[in-house]
């Protein structure tokens, strides 16, 4: 019995950092998001930082926050409390910079590209995966089943979505015009 629970405290905390890493990533984009469609349906005052008339991305914020995380895990071997915290800035620092993918793919344009929400997606969902899924060498035969036609879903939702982008420039087309129409600092 013994023997049991330690393997159960174990499974249970199979990766530990992921999940806080995952919840303070999701919030984050979310806010960013809300925070910027608030922005510019003018529900809320201008909130951008600006050096001149140039206006600083939160991309830029995250590729700072994603820096700093990094040396200090690398510089100071944080004990349990510090990789916690880090976990959480490193969170963090991943929804700002991703949030806005498209832009630095694409080296300028709409924030509102389709790029950046499925590079959110793609990392939410590798992050869901590491907080929910056995390590490789605990994988029984209906993981590997459910491996398997995790992929035959994502081919056949790959097909789905390259039909869908129709749909999604008419959407975008609105949101851009709200977004030419923002505030002038």
């Amino acid at each position: 019995m013994e023997r049991h629970d330690e393997l159960s405290r174990i499974e249970s905390n199979v990766h530990p950092h992921a999940s806080r890493i995952l919840v303070s990533f999701l919030f984050t984009f979310m806010a960013a998001r809300i925070t910027v469609f608030l922005i510019l349906s003018r529900r809320i005052p201008d909130l951008y930082l600006y050096l001149g008339s140039t206006h600083i991305h939160h991309l830029n914020y995250g590729i700072f926050l994603l820096s700093g995380v990094g040396a200090y895990l690398l510089l100071a071997r944080p004990e349990e409390k510090g990789l916690r915290w880090a976990c959480t800035l490193y969170g963090i620092g991943l929804a700002l910079t991703f949030d806005e993918f498209g832009m630095w793919v694409h080296l300028g344009g709409s924030y509102w590209q389709r790029a950046s929400f499925d590079a959110i997606v793609v990392l939410g969902a590798f992050l869901a995966l590491l907080v929910t899924a056995p390590r490789l060498s605990r994988f029984r035969p209906h993981h590997w089943f459910t491996a398997a036609a995790m992929v035959l879903a994502i081919l056949v939702f790959g097909v789905m979505l390259i039909d869908s982008f129709q749909y999604a420039h008419r959407i975008l087309f609105r949101i851009q015009i709200l977004e030419q129409h923002q505030p002038v600092p």
